[in-house]
């Protein structure tokens, strides 16, 4: 965010000092916002519509308690002054920290079981979404995080999900669906988060009486199975696509912007990118259901649930996008 003259707000309260409940919930609001703390009861923000909706929500009920409570504009023309008020959102802590942890769960992976490494690389992602969140002025710090991120995904992927399919570069045709009609789909065995999406989006969207094969070894695929996610199975990584993104652009399911929300969590999960806020919530989901169900077609059945509801959730406020 560049700066102007007049770019900053300041709200300033006056709570009643025996409503330590009210005084409380105001600040870790304003701190879990992002706000920076001049001194007791003044805070800022940098001027935007969410920053100025943070503020009135907290002005409501600072009112509402029986407060005093002014929202200002102001400038701010001396870079002293400047440099003093973007320090107080200055994020490179917090993303030491968060580089720090990555590198210990990186550094520890092999001692560590499948469940309890994605557990903790769901806790981080979770609170690196919390920072970016927070974190008005990005830089590089923020950048160095997510590249790690990435990199810490791909070892764990890499170590629980052998053999992850290179990226093709090739065009996506577009493919009628009719003709994939009550097929035998198949893939590698122990699905997660690409093939267990993909198979979800196959059944629900594609092919209704799909039928699935998971294949301990690629070389058993039958040989009318359509394969997708491993290499040269007919669905697999191109470009910078996915599987699940491969199959959206293949029968025309990508126009759907709930589809390109779900596409963007996959793709996030399966081979990093840019942060998705559900990440965390729908990797620590599928890790543990997979954890408790070794069957792919039970873990297939247990999550498709779940990707169910993200569907519906991201189409709510949509009229048209392919329902079933």
């Amino acid at each position: 965010m560049n700066l102007k003259a007049a770019d900053w707000l300041l709200l300033i309260t006056n709570l009643p000092g025996q409503n330590q409940t009210l005084r409380m919930r105001v600040w870790r609001a304003l701190k879990a916002a992002g706000a920076g703390l001049l001194r007791d009861g003044v805070y800022v923000l940098p001027q935007s519509s969410a920053c100025r909706k943070t503020f009135e929500e907290q002005a409501l009920e600072i009112r509402a308690g029986g407060g005093i409570v002014h929202i200002l504009s102001f400038q701010s023309d001396a870079i002293e002054q400047q440099n003093a008020l973007l320090d107080l959102f200055d994020r490179t802590a917090e993303y030491q920290e968060l580089n720090a942890r990555l590198e210990a769960c990186r550094k520890n992976m092999a001692k560590m079981t499948e469940l309890e490494a994605r557990r903790g690389l769901t806790t981080i992602a979770r609170d690196l979404a919390a920072t970016i969140a927070t974190d008005f002025f990005p830089g590089k710090p923020q950048n160095q995080v997510q590249s790690t991120l990435a990199d810490t995904q791909a070892a764990v992927n890499a170590r629980f999900s052998p053999n992850e399919p290179r990226s093709a570069h090739r065009k996506i045709p577009r493919l009628d669906p009719k003709k994939f009609q009550n097929r035998t789909w198949a893939t590698r065995q122990h699905i997660w988060i690409d093939r267990v999406c993909s198979a979800w989006l196959i059944r629900r969207f594609i092919d209704r009486q799909a039928r699935f094969v998971w294949l301990k070894r690629i070389q058993d695929k039958p040989k009318r199975a359509i394969g997708f996610d491993f290499d040269g199975a007919t669905f697999t990584h191109v470009d910078s696509k996915v599987t699940f993104e491969v199959l959206l652009a293949s029968f025309g399911l990508d126009a759907d912007p709930a589809f390109a929300r779900l596409g963007a969590l996959v793709h996030f999960l399966d081979v990093g990118g840019i942060p998705v806020p559900e990440a965390a919530g729908f990797a620590a989901i599928v890790s543990g259901t997979r954890t408790l169900q070794p069957d792919d077609d039970a873990l297939l059945r247990q999550v498709s649930p779940v990707l169910d509801g993200l569907y519906e959730s991201y189409s709510s406020s949509e009229s048209d996008g392919p329902k079933s």
